[in-house]
């Protein structure tokens, strides 16, 4: 298994984030393991739109997949991204809409 750097750690945290799917998928599995099924219903998102969203947080190291007999569980990786996310979430932001459009981001922009 290799090791991922600091910022690569921080790139696909970041990455992961950045979808409000996978945000909400963080959340939960924040409070608790959980099947497909149930986050899916919990979220509001198809099975098919989750199943999509679990690969891709498990390609960025920060869920994993939990066989139970017939069906998986899903997980955070490590108990450390449970205490990231509690932080992340007390963090107070100093947004400034005028500096989205001024550097040329447009209405995309967070």
């Amino acid at each position: 298994m290799e090791v991922a750097t600091h910022g690569q750690v921080l790139t696909r945290f970041g990455f992961a984030l950045s979808d409000p799917t996978r945000s909400q998928i963080l959340l939960a599995l924040r409070q608790a393991p959980a099947y497909p099924a149930d986050l899916a219903e919990g979220i509001g998102v198809s099975r098919q739109s989750l199943s999509n969203h679990l690969a891709c947080l498990r390609g960025c190291g920060l869920v994993v997949a939990v066989p139970q007999g017939r069906r998986v569980r899903y997980e955070l990786s490590d108990s450390h991204l449970a205490h990231a996310l509690t932080e992340l979430l007390d963090v107070v932001l100093a947004v400034d809409p005028e500096a989205c459009t001024a550097s040329g981001a447009g209405k995309d922009c967070c």
